[in-house]
């Protein structure tokens, strides 16, 4: 058997481990479980998918993401589809995905669970024709994404937070037409200060924006938070980080395996937090159990 480890070395908050030992370490585990191993550094955000698809191309069975959420990103667009598996080693600042599969935080046992562990499908979301697996987002969240991706952004949880009051206190809610059709609830058409579009139940560091989430269910969580004062904000925190965020006058959920979303100007969005941008309709779309992955047996 054969798989590829691809590693994000500036990704999260710095490792203990020198590359060499990443290496070392990737090539051990999964040689114990009859792995060739092969691996991958990245060095520009583009080289994840390009590394993954080179190995999906190479027929290799598993090819291993070590890194966050962006990484993951693009290794599962070169997998999702394919008969290769993904194997997840967390190593970013929020983890949002590896955290909602229970994968362990720790490099070696998250190895393990690569070499080892039990395969799930599960789902992914397209927005504006650009894959997700976690959580995309407009508006707000995406102006947020985009502070956190500058070069020299504090990231995680404080770098969150952060930048969120940061943004908040001058952005300027835009106003959006959600057509879902089949999804829950109808059409929505509403000023919103984000909306988040949800395979998952989270951004990461235990930040639930979508507590009923779930990764094979066909569908997406669709999250519209109308404006907000900062006041507004900061009492829902606590939900937000509980996991027990619930609709409101202000928060509207829906779920849908599609939907077209309108705005009067380009919409600027987010994929598992990677900036992108689109035109002013972006379609929403689900390809369901489109990506193995594995998780604990």
């Amino acid at each position: 058997m054969n798989a590829t480890v691809i590693i994000n070395p500036i990704a999260g908050p710095g490792r203990a481990r020198s590359l060499d030992a990443c290496a070392a370490l990737a090539r051990t585990t999964l040689g114990r479980a009859g792995f060739a191993v092969d691996v991958r550094i990245t060095t520009a955000p583009e080289d994840a998918h390009r590394f993954g698809t080179v190995a999906v191309d190479a027929g290799h069975e598993l090819v291993v993401a070590w890194g966050g959420d962006g990484t993951v990103n693009g290794v599962g667009a070169a997998v999702a589809g394919t008969s290769a598996t993904l194997g997840i080693v967390p190593g970013g600042s929020g983890n949002g995905l590896a955290r909602d599969l229970g994968l362990p935080r720790e490099a070696a046992a998250a190895f393990e669970v690569a070499a080892r562990g039990a395969t799930r499908r599960i789902d992914a979301g397209e927005l504006g024709g650009f894959p997700f697996f976690n959580v995309a987002g407009i508006g707000l969240d995406a102006s947020i994404a985009r502070r956190i991706a500058s070069p020299g952004a504090r990231r995680g949880l404080l770098g969150y937070m952060v930048a969120t009051f940061s943004e908040l206190p001058t952005y300027v809610a835009r106003h959006y037409t959600i057509t879902m059709p089949g999804g829950s609830g109808g059409a929505i058409s509403t000023s919103a200060l984000f909306i988040a579009l949800a395979n998952s139940r989270q951004y990461g560091n235990g930040a639930q924006i979508a507590p009923r989430a779930r990764l094979d269910d066909g569908e997406l969580d669709v999250v519209v938070v109308k404006p907000l004062s900062i006041l507004g904000v900061a009492s829902r925190l606590p939900a937000f980080f509980r996991g027990t965020l619930q609709p409101d006058a202000a928060i509207l959920m829906r779920t849908a395996a599609a939907a077209d979303i309108s705005c009067d100007i380009a919409i600027g969005f987010h994929v598992d937090g990677e900036p992108r941008t689109g035109s002013t309709t972006v379609a929403l779309r689900t390809h369901p159990g489109s990506l193995a992955v594995k998780i604990k047996s």
